[in-house]
């Protein structure tokens, strides 16, 4: 039964770091695009980063780059999302989800249309 599972969440300063999970039992290394999107309360969801998990491409949003690290444990059928340097207007639930297309555009990435299996979230909070 193929789910994601986000984990890692919670409060921190502006400024601190945090490292988000994405456990995807189920999925396999090929074929797939993972990716991190998040809602902020009364905004859209918008896209973070993505990984095309066959061949560890990777692409951020303008407002990330720079901050932001996708990677993935292929041992642990897991994602990870790296998060530096965090700023108050990263606040939002942070989902990650899936799809079986090789995405190669952040343009792609980014529509959440694409995506087949989403995880349940997990709340990120900035503050001092």
């Amino acid at each position: 039964q193929k789910q994601l599972v986000e984990s890692g969440g919670g409060l921190v300063q502006p400024g601190g770091s945090l490292r988000l999970s994405c456990a995807a039992p189920g999925f396999t290394k090929n074929g797939y695009t993972i990716a991190w999107f998040r809602q902020a309360p009364g905004q859209e969801r918008e896209g973070v980063a993505c990984i095309n998990w066959s061949v560890s491409s990777t692409y951020y949003a303008d407002s990330v780059k720079g901050r932001f690290a996708i990677s993935s444990d292929d041992s642990k059928n897991t994602v990870y999302l790296q998060m530096n340097a965090l700023e108050p207007e990263d606040t939002a639930v942070y989902y990650c989800a899936a799809t079986l297309r090789m995405l190669n555009l952040w343009s792609f990435c980014e529509q959440s249309g694409r995506y087949d299996y989403w995880g349940q979230g997990t709340q990120v909070t900035v503050s001092s």
